[in-house]
């Protein structure tokens, strides 16, 4: 455990520090517990400057938990464009609605209530608990986990499971009562500003006078984070396929990757295939339908959680058939300047931007 006296350091020069630096985020101006809740959800995987266009679009669209609970997911998933990770838009509009079924529309301030919701776990919990509420409920994310593995010089693999604890401890005896609200938010503000995975700026670090890191001179390879983790890669063939003047896009089925977002039709390319070939094979095998005409508009690479995508865009024209779907997928022909109505995945989305 750290000693009383640099508990007590770290506590003061981090209140203080934070007092002076902290960036005004919209989340900060009133400390409503809606508006936390949702940038903290924006806030996984994605930074702030980043997420204030979403977080200001979507408090405009949707400014109370009960507009969340009634919106169509599909506009939901439509805010949530771009952001990736679409089980967190879908786990927030079940949130709002278990909110206004069980919660009468408020939401609770109980950590195990707010722990019960749809899409949060021990982090989110502890971060609403104590910025919403201003309980004494610690926090861990990838910022904390950074600044504590520096702080106290640990050097193991933070993903493990005994260093999760070891977080968690730590996190939990510097936690100064009846501060949560500042406190948790200037560890993660001082991850994200000043202690960087790459050069952090330790010069200007309110806490280096105690960092152990800093003193043995290893704040390049603390934390360590295990081994990187190797990407498989997809190639991919898609097609905007034309007829007169609307294009084919389709739904993905509701439950699986990506669910709900629509789409280009197309598929994997197999080894050795030509990309026009693999493309005429999905829309000949998925849709039932003859495509001409095959032109390649774009190349686009975007990389997911565990996968790299190689994404090869053909622009087709419909030369014959019916268009067959099963049960589980929905299609239509829409127009080009339609397409910004519906929800796309991010490769998808810059494939529109390409045609619009």
């Amino acid at each position: 455990m750290p000693k009383k006296d640099d508990i007590q350091f770290i506590q003061k020069a981090l209140l203080e520090w934070f007092q002076k630096i902290q960036r005004p985020l919209p989340w900060r101006v009133n400390y409503k517990p809606y508006e936390v809740w949702i940038s903290e959800i924006m806030l996984q995987q994605t930074q702030v400057k980043t997420a204030l266009p979403y977080f200001d679009r979507w408090m405009t669209a949707l400014p109370t938990i009960q507009a969340v609970a009634a919106a169509p997911e599909e506009q939901v998933l439509k805010l949530w464009e771009g952001l990736g990770y679409y089980s967190r838009a879908r786990n927030l509009k079940k949130a709002a609605q278990q909110i206004v079924d069980v919660h009468d529309g408020e939401f609770p301030s109980n950590y195990e209530a707010i722990l019960a919701l749809p899409g949060i776990g021990r982090y989110t919990a502890g971060a609403i608990s104590s910025i919403a509420f201003n309980k004494n409920e610690s926090l861990v994310d990838g910022n904390v986990i950074r600044v504590l593995s520096r702080l106290f010089l640990y050097r193991k693999n933070t993903r493990l499971p005994a260093a999760q604890r070891k977080m968690w401890e730590w996190a939990e005896q510097i936690l100064p009562k009846g501060q949560a609200r500042y406190f948790n938010q200037a560890m993660m503000e001082l991850g994200a500003l000043v202690c960087s995975p790459k050069s952090p700026e330790c010069d200007t670090c309110p806490l280096s006078a105690k960092c152990l890191a800093f003193k043995k001179g290893e704040t390049e390879s603390i934390p360590d984070r295990g081994p990187k983790k190797t990407l498989k890669n997809i190639t991919v063939a898609l097609g905007v396929i034309r007829k007169r003047d609307k294009v084919f896009i389709q739904k993905r089925p509701s439950a699986g990757l990506m669910a709900g977002l629509w789409e280009f039709p197309g598929g994997k390319v197999e080894n050795g295939e030509v990309k026009k070939k693999a493309l005429q094979r999905e829309v000949e095998e998925e849709l039932g339908i003859q495509i001409k005409n095959i032109r390649l508009l774009k190349k686009i690479k975007h990389a997911y959680t565990s996968y790299k995508v190689d994404l090869h865009c053909f622009s087709a024209d419909y030369d014959s058939g019916q268009i067959t779907l099963n049960s589980a997928v929905d299609g239509k022909w829409v127009t080009v300047s339609e397409l910004k109505n519906y929800p796309f995945p991010a490769a998808n989305v810059k494939l529109i931007e390409e045609i619009l």
